[in-house]
């Protein structure tokens, strides 16, 4: 049996449609209703996936990860709110969470989203990535498209890798800066755009879609099929 999916929900008739949802899917859930009992839940440990309010009783659900990354718990957490601009969403990525759905969503949505993160734990334990067509080998440190092999720097390497592990998600300048490039500072530069922009050159050939995509005054995604 699969690990449970734990539901940190305080408006009742949502938090049972969603646990409704995902058990009709197949998945054991577990539900807090308050950010203490949230924090309680997700501390004790055993469950594959967190589905987590932003706004909790007016407690800002964000910090519960703060916290759990703090301790070292990884769990992936995928976020609901109905704050939807640019920022929330960073906000709630830079905090920790793994992904970010903004209210109103389709249940089916967030069940597939679940079920992605749930694959994605064996991807981070493991010595290979795999994201639509690109496959990483995390020992050879090799990379293909396909069945090409894609010849990358040390630096391109580990910048794809950080692309690998966030599919389909928003990720920032800042962010790259941060945590690829180990800036404590953020100077003014165009070091991530020349990189992204070699990288580009070397996974997307020819008439193959072009991966790595632009988001308009946020950063950039890679943009690939679960």
């Amino acid at each position: 049996m699969k690990p449970p999916v734990l539901v940190i929900e305080d408006e009742h008739d949502l938090a049972e449609e969603i646990c409704f949802e995902l058990q009709a899917s197949g998945h054991v859930v577990r539900l807090a209703e308050t950010w203490e009992e949230g924090l309680r839940a997700a501390r004790a440990g055993g469950v594959s996936v967190m589905v987590l309010d932003r706004m909790l009783h007016g407690e800002d659900g964000l910090t519960i990860i703060e916290r759990l990354r703090g301790e070292g718990n990884s769990t992936p957490v995928l976020v609901i709110s109905a704050l939807s601009s640019v920022d929330d969403r960073i906000r709630g990525l830079k905090a920790g969470g793994d992904d970010y759905l903004v209210k109103p969503f389709e249940l089916r949505e967030l069940t597939a989203r679940v079920e992605a993160l749930s694959r994605r734990i064996t991807d981070t334990r493991a010595t290979r990535l795999r994201a639509g067509p690109l496959e990483m080998d995390l020992v050879e440190r090799t990379v293909r498209r396909g069945e090409r092999l894609v010849d990358l720097l040390p630096r391109e390497f580990k910048l794809l890798e950080y692309f690998m592990r966030r599919p389909n998600q928003i990720v920032t300048r800042a962010m790259l800066l941060e945590d690829v490039w180990n800036f404590k500072f953020l100077p003014q530069t165009n070091v991530v755009d020349v990189h992204i922009s070699n990288l580009r050159r070397k996974i997307d050939e020819g008439g193959e879609a072009r991966l790595i995509v632009n988001v308009r005054a946020a950063g950039f995604k890679l943009h690939v099929d679960d």
